[in-house]
C-alpha cells in the first residue's frame, strides 16, 4: 500500500505542497546569497521572522519575540487548560538544507492554519526557537533554554568571532533581556523534526515516533610520541603518533560495531609537525560516543580510553583524555509518546519506535514539560546540506498525525 493511500492523508496533500513552498520562502533569508546560512539574531533571521509572523498571524494566532529571539505564536484555547507547545529552530548550519528546524515550526503553523478558527479547549503555542545549532556562539539550544529559565549569566556573557557577547547581541537586535521564565503553565511539547539520517528510509518508513535523544560523550585525546626524520630513523625505533592513534581509531570503530545501538567516531585528526618526511610526533584526536544508554555509553568511552592507553604504552608513547561533554540521554514522556504512537495508528500508519541520534530543543523542554518528538523520513538520510529534502506525502502524513494527535489531546479534556 503506497503513503497516499494511507487513512486520511490524501486531504492533507494539497497543506503539504503549501508547508514545502514556505519552507523553499524562507531559505531565501540567507546570510550568504546561494546558500542557507541563518544564525542566532543576524539580520536574516530578522526577515525569516517577518515571514513566519506573517503565516502565525494568517493562522490566527498573537505573535511576539520573547527576550530571547524566540518567535511565538499563541493560538488562544476556550479554557485556561495548560498550553500545548510546538516547535522547532528557525537557525541552521551553514550552508545548511532548508528542512532541518523550519519544517517542524511550519507544520504547527499549518496544523492551526487547518484549523480555520476553530480552537480547542486548550491553547497552543508554536514557537519558532531563536538558536538551537550553535554556531555564532559555539553553544547550542540558547532559544529553548530561554524558555524554560536557564539562560544564565555565563551563557549570556558568551562571545562570538566578533567579539559580541549573547546579551549584547540580543540588546542589538532590539530585545529588552530579563532573566525571566516562562510562568504559564505548559502541559506539553511536541516537535517535528526530519529524522537527518537513514533508518526510515531503509525501513520504507514516512515517519517514526522517537523515545529516547540519546546520551553523547565528546573527548578530545593527545598522543604524544617524538617526531624525526621519515628516512633516518628505524620502524623499530620510532614513536609515531599517528600509528598509535590510527590503531586506536580502529579499536574505536571495532568497539561501536560490536555494541548495539552505539555510535562511536572519530571525526577530527590534527597531525604535528605535518610533513610528509617527518614521523608524526603528535597528534590530537576527536572522539565522539553516542548511546541511548548512559550506562552503556560510559562503559564504551572508559574501555577506548583504556584501549589508547594500552595501544600508547605499547607504541612507547604517551596519551591524554578530556572530556568536553557529558550529555545524558533524554527520554520522551511515556504518556504523550503513547498518545503520538495512537495518532500514527490512527492515521493509518506504522508506528517505528526510534532513537535520535542528534540533540534536538525537545532534549531541553523535557527538563519541564512532557515532550514528544516525531521524526518525518530524510531521503538519502541527507542532512545539514543543500541536498536535504522530505517527501511530499510524508509531510502530509504528518500534518495527519498532527491533527490526530490535537484531536485526541482536545477529547482529553472532555
Amino acid at each position: 500500500m503506497g503513503i497516499m493511500s494511507a487513512s486520511g492523508t490524501q486531504p492533507y496533500l494539497s497543506a503539504a505542497q503549501d508547508v514545502i513552498a514556505r519552507c523553499h520562502a524562507l531559505a531565501k533569508c540567507t546570510e550568504e546569497p546561494g546558500y542557507l546560512t541563518r544564525t542566532f539574531l543576524s539580520e536574516a533571521m530578522r526577515a525569516a521572522y517577518a515571514e513566519v509572523r506573517g503565516w502565525m498571524e494568517q493562522a490566527g494566532m498573537e505573535v511576539r519575540l520573547d527576550h530571547a529571539g524566540n518567535l511565538r505564536g499563541w493560538y488562544k484555547g476556550t479554557t485556561p487548560a495548560p498550553r500545548l507547545i510546538i516547535g522547532s529552530h528557525l537557525d541552521s548550519v551553514p550552508r545548511a538544507g532548508m528542512f532541518d528546524g523550519p519544517l517542524g515550526v511550519l507544520l504547527g503553523v499549518e496544523l492551526l492554519r487547518l484549523r480555520h478558527g476553530k480552537r480547542f479547549r486548550y491553547p497552543v503555542e508554536v514557537i519558532g526557537f531563536s538558536e538551537e545549532e550553535g554556531v555564532r556562539f559555539g553553544v547550542p539550544f540558547i532559544g529553548s533554554r530561554a524558555v524554560i529559565g536557564e539562560l544564565d549569566s555565563d551563557l549570556l556573557a558568551r562571545r562570538d568571532s566578533n567579539g559580541i557577547s549573547v546579551q549584547e547581541s540580543i540588546h542589538q537586535f532590539g530585545l529588552t533581556q530579563a532573566h525571566q521564565r516562562d510562568e504559564a503553565a505548559a502541559g506539553g511539547y511536541l516537535e517535528f523534526h526530519i529524522e537527518q539520517g537513514p533508518v526510515l528510509e531503509n525501513l520504507r518508513l514516512p515517519l517514526g515516533v522517537v523515545e529516547t535523544i540519546v546520551g553523547q560523550s565528546r573527548l578530545e585525546l593527545v598522543f604524544t610520541g617524538h617526531a624525526n626524520h621519515a628516512g633516518t630513523t628505524p620502524m623499530h625505533l620510532r614513536r609515531d603518533a599517528l600509528a598509535a592513534a590510527a590503531e586506536w581509531t580502529i579499536e574505536v570503530e571495532r568497539r561501536a560495531v560490536n555494541t548495539a545501538g552505539l555510535a562511536a567516531t572519530v571525526g577530527k585528526l590534527e597531525v604535528r609537525p605535518g610533513a610528509g618526511n617527518i614521523v608524526p610526533g603528535l597528534v590530537t584526536a576527536s572522539l565522539d560516543v553516542r548511546h541511548a544508554e548512559d550506562a552503556v555509553r560510559d562503559g564504551c568511552v572508559n574501555f577506548l580510553i583504556k584501549s589508547a592507553s594500552n595501544i600508547a604504552a605499547k607504541r612507547g608513547i604517551s596519551v591524554t583524555a578530556r572530556v568536553l561533554l557529558d550529555q545524558p540521554a533524554v527520554k520522551m514522556n511515556d504518556a504523550l509518546t503513547r498518545q503520538l504512537a495512537s495518532a500514527v495508528e490512527r492515521s493509518g500508519f506504522p508506528v517505528h519506535r526510534m532513537d535520535s541520534g542528534a540533540g534536538h530543543d525537545a532534549m531541553i523542554l523535557a527538563r519541564r514539560v512532557p515532550a514528544a518528538m516525531l521524526f518525518l523520513r530524510s531521503p538519502g538520510g541527507i542532512s545539514h546540506h543543500p541536498d536535504e529534502s522530505v517527501l511530499l506525502e510524508d509531510v502530509a502524513a504528518a500534518l495527519a498525525v498532527g491533527t490526530a494527535f490535537l484531536e485526541q489531546l482536545e477529547q482529553a479534556h472532555d
